[in-house]
Order: structure tokens, then sequence, then C-alpha cells
């Protein structure tokens, strides 16, 4: 009786470890996708379409970034077969500047950016000499001062437009300070400034919601709206690859359409 109860236990276990084997020689016949993403809300989007990638023959994994160099670091050696997490003109100025040669393959959203209140609730109660900070890099500078040029809080040399920086601030009627910080420090530098001009991914990873929190918002029907289109992007010669392509589909989906409406309430904004 022991005897044939081993041999029962043995055979369990053969039928155990093949059954894993199959499933994981299935997962290995599986094209791997490897997506480079900030963890809000690109890497949120991308878990959307795993399912649908997976359907077509695909194992999509999203590779999560906190940082604007790394992914597209990581996209121009191979490392990754994409990277989501950044508008059309970073990607331009990061391939003139580092020599890359990465290229969009499909638009997929816009974040507005918007200003929020610090110590400062009101644009009302902002006094001579208040401290204001907006991005540092400098795509997403010159959108942060043209929103508070459309506020009337001060005026930016005409000819400088979205290559603006603070030195083409031409007038500043409050002498406001503006101050120039890392895009993901200035959720947490909110209780320190009395407003900062936030971009739409850090805001949402800090927990702040447009539709409620924010002061003002750049305006819907602005140049950002194509001019800073957020992107899957590739190294250059992939475009066409199946992969690709598939993966461009399922993003540009009903599916997402909605889920981007009704998680986002505005902080994002679809562009197909």
């Amino acid at each position: 009786m022991k005897k044939f109860n081993l041999f029962i236990l043995f055979s369990f276990a053969i039928c155990v470890i093949s059954l894993v084997g199959c499933q994981k020689d299935g997962d290995n016949n599986k094209t791997p996708v490897i997506v480079g993403a900030s963890a809000t809300p690109h890497a949120e989007i991308l878990e959307q379409v795993r399912e649908d990638m997976d359907t077509l023959g695909y194992n999509l994994q999203i590779k999560v970034y906190d940082d604007y160099i790394q992914p597209n670091l990581a996209l121009d050696t191979g490392e990754l077969t994409a990277n989501y997490f950044q508008h059309i003109r970073y990607l331009t100025s990061f391939n003139e500047n580092r020599g890359t040669k990465l290229v969009s393959v499909a638009g997929i959203h816009y974040e507005p950016l918007a200003i929020y209140p610090g110590k400062i609730k009101t644009l009302e109660e902002l006094k001579d000499g208040a401290t204001i900070s907006i991005p540092n890099d400098s795509t997403n500078e010159a959108r942060a001062l043209l929103l508070l040029e459309r506020l009337g809080l001060i005026k930016v040399d005409n000819n400088a437009g979205i290559n603006a920086t603070i030195r083409n601030i031409v007038d500043n009627p409050k002498n406001l300070q503006i101050r120039e910080s890392a895009a993901e420090q200035l959720v947490r530098s909110l209780s320190d400034i009395d407003m900062a001009v936030i971009n739409g991914n850090y805001a949402l990873s800090g927990g702040l919601r447009v539709d409620n929190d924010a002061i003002a918002v750049e305006d819907d029907n602005s140049v950002a709206k194509t001019d800073y289109v957020n992107v899957l992007a590739v190294h250059q010669g992939n475009e066409n690859k199946p992969e690709i392509q598939a993966l461009v589909k399922a993003l540009h989906s009903d599916k997402v359409k909605h889920f981007i409406e009704q998680k986002y309430a505005g902080a994002i904004v679809e562009v197909f």
C-alpha cells in the first residue's frame, strides 16, 4: 500500500511539473514586447491592453521608470521594445541632445499643465513677490510660462514662444519669483511655495485632481494639445514591426478611450 501511495504521489508530481512546464513554454512562445513607462498614467493605460496583446500572441511587459532619461536610453540600446512616457517635443529635444534615433509611432494622449495652490489658494490672493514653481525641463517650462501669461500674471516675449524660459519674461507686475524645479519634485514642494505649475502625470501621482484641485488649466484648444502629445516611441527602423503595430491598434481602441475618460476626468485627454 505504501509503495502504491508513493507511486500515486510521484505520478501526481510529474503531472504538475509537466503542466507548469507546458505553461512556461506557452509563455515563452509569445513574442515579448517590453515597454518602458511612467507609473501614472502611462503604465496604467498600458495595463488596459495586456490581455489584448496576449490574445494576439504577444507577452506585454511593462517596465516602470520614475525619470525622463533612462527609458529613452534603454530604448536606444534595445533593452526596450518601445516606451510611452513623453511628449513629442521632449522626444525631439532628447534626440538632438543625445544623438539618439527614436521616433514616434502613435500619439496617445495629452496632459494639460495646471497651476495648483500651495500656501496661496487663489490668484487674487497672490501678493507682490509670491513664489511660483514651474518645471525646469526646456519643453515644459515654456508651457508653464505661457499658462501664467494667459492668466495675466506675466508677459513673455512674443519671439520666444514655445522656447521661452524665465529669461524671456518681459513684464512681471507682481514681481513674482518664478522658481525652476524638477518636474517630479513639484507636488512635494507645494507646502513651501505659493503655487506651482505641474505636469499632468506628476499631479496624478501626487494625488491631485485637475477637476477638483487645479486653479487653472492649460487651454484644451492651445497649441500644446498637438505639440505636446504623449507618444508611443520606438527605435528608428522598428516602426512597422508587427508587435508595434499591434500595440498601436490596441492603444487606439474604444476601450482605452473610455478608460482614460472615466479614470482621469480631464487630467489626461486622448487624442485618437
